[in-house]
């Protein structure tokens, strides 16, 4: 297996972009990785999507994107693995170059999520979920976190305002950053009157709904030795539905694949400078804080706690 390089990345704005279709988005992204790479033709292409078959009525992004990139007979498929769907994108990718099959690789992330009504778009974020056992009882992603958030509370002594950092780093971050969708600040006053989504989850511990895209052009290390490498890679699978987890607050497929990643790196979690971790509602950014190695069992809360989840601090998140 040979070493893979990021030689390019592209991402527009994050917002309700009422005036670009899903196409768009992913092509406008993947041109512009394209041009940050300088390569104009690629050998495949791997589009990481959770909603487009049911929020934008079509399936063959990958084939659809590649058309209106302009690659033409090239590889080219969509992966969903609901919100990591991109990250499983970017693994494949990975893999179809150190594998040397493909020489030049192109990744792209996107979703189109405004031009539907919430409950069209609640039911199709809810088909993550297990059909048969979870959702047939009327239960959303929202709800099941709202379940995690409330047994953390629980076993470890904190009340819900305890988990106001988590949002506001994630808005101070926002707030520097031209493609967030939310560019203002906010205090903990401000997080303390946010509406409950699903007790205890309230408004700003839950992420938004919007429209976006990003890329990143994937190539052999050996032929972009200036180019970021991709010195770690892996990835893990758990029970699907919650309640056959042997422990409801460890990340297990999170926790294996970041110690293959750690392994095949050659570092730990002190050598890790930046974290970004998927925090659709805050108790994962917890979660994934203490099962990746960063904090104790029940101690990510207090990490976010004492400021080392910001810029300045130990391991910033969420940049």
């Amino acid at each position: 297996m040979q070493e893979v390089a990021i030689l390019g990345v592209g991402q527009t704005a994050v917002r309700e972009h009422w005036d670009l279709s899903i196409r768009q988005l992913a092509v406008d992204a993947g041109q512009a990785a394209m041009a940050d790479a300088g390569i104009d033709k690629i050998d495949g292409l791997f589009v990481g999507n959770m909603t487009s078959g049911r929020l934008n009525k079509q399936h063959q992004l990958g084939a659809l994107v590649a058309d209106y990139l302009g690659q033409w007979g090239v590889e080219a498929v969509k992966l969903e693995a609901a919100c990591g769907s991109a990250g499983s994108a970017m693994r494949q990718g990975i893999l179809a170059v150190a594998s040397g099959e493909m020489e030049a690789v192109l990744v792209i992330g996107v979703e189109k999520m405004t031009e539907t009504n919430f409950k069209e778009t609640t039911a199709a974020l809810t088909g993550a979920a297990d059909a048969d056992y979870e959702v047939i009882q009327g239960v959303t992603f929202v709800g099941l976190n709202a379940l995690l958030m409330r047994r953390y509370m629980h076993e470890y002594g904190y009340t819900r305002h305890d988990f106001a950092p988590f949002a506001l780093n994630a808005h101070a971050n926002g707030a520097k950053n031209p493609h967030a969708m939310f560019r203002e600040p906010i205090t903990q006053k401000v997080y303390d009157k946010g509406r409950i989504v699903a007790d205890p989850i309230s408004l700003y511990d839950a992420s938004p709904i919007g429209d976006g895209a990003a890329a990143l052009l994937l190539v052999p290390a050996a032929k972009a030795p200036q180019a970021v490498r991709v010195i770690g890679s892996a990835s893990s699978t758990d029970t699907l539905a919650i309640h056959d987890r042997e422990d409801t607050l460890w990340l297990k497929a999170a926790e294996l694949s970041a110690k293959q990643a750690y392994q095949q790196a050659g570092v730990g979690p002190d050598d890790i400078d930046l974290f970004e971790l998927h925090d659709a509602f805050s108790i994962m950014a917890a979660l994934s804080l203490e099962t990746c190695g960063f904090a104790e069992r029940g101690e990510g809360v207090r990490l976010a706690q004492a400021g080392e989840i910001f810029p300045n601090g130990r391991i910033p998140i969420c940049t």
